[in-house]
């Protein structure tokens, strides 16, 4: 059975982005206790570029330990939950793809899937790897990040069911890939559009649809 292994909170921290220190929630920590979660998500989390991260669509990262045990092997060490700055640690994600408007009721929240995670600098400096954006890109293990349908409180150890979307809906992969490929059909763009994919990739895929 699916469960949380692990809610993680952050607290805003001086990370370095090149040459310049910028204030960044991505060391994220295992909650002792349950932590509420609200519709721009866990309480007590921050996040320093609110640009580029977070937001209603994007309010809660989702990783899992399936993933780690795989990064585990690649990088020599085992992961500790929220490494890569996820909130929730799942044990796994299932057997099916994951989906765009895959629904997870966790705990007291129901949570939906909008978007894949898209590496940035900050997950470079926070793994000290100047060149680990290219590393996640090609691991091609990147979680999800989810909406809040419905506030609550989630806690380790809590079992995860998931209600799937359509099956003609696009996997996380599928949306992940049309992010790096820019000559992704316009048709298939056309169609991820019709799901609920988090603002920030819906304005990118209409961009590229009029352009």
């Amino acid at each position: 059975m699916l469960r949380v292994e692990s809610v993680n909170i952050g607290h805003l921290q001086p990370i370095m982005i090149g040459q310049q220190p910028k204030p960044s929630g991505i060391d994220k920590r295992p909650a002792s206790g349950p932590v509420r979660v609200g519709p721009l998500g866990l309480d007590g989390d921050h996040i320093g570029d609110a640009r580029h991260h977070g937001g209603l669509d994007q309010a809660v990262y989702v990783y899992s330990r399936t993933d780690y045990d795989v990064w585990a092997v690649m990088l020599g060490f085992t992961p500790s939950a929220g490494l890569f700055g996820e909130n929730l640690t799942l044990t796994d994600f299932g057997t099916d793809p994951v989906r765009i408007g895959d629904r997870y009721r966790v705990g007291g929240v129901l949570l939906e899937v909008s978007a894949p995670r898209i590496p940035c600098a900050t997950l470079a400096a926070r793994m000290n790897d100047p060149q680990f954006v290219r590393t996640f890109t090609q691991a091609r293990r990147p979680g999800f990040y989810t909406r809040v349908l419905e506030p609550g409180e989630i806690s380790a150890g809590d079992a995860v069911q998931v209600r799937s979307a359509p099956h003609d809906a696009p996997t996380v992969m599928e949306m992940f890939d049309a992010f790096y490929d820019r000559q992704t059909p316009r048709d298939v763009l056309a169609r991820m559009l019709r799901f609920p994919v988090a603002e920030r990739a819906r304005a990118d895929f209409e961009t590229r649809l009029n352009s």
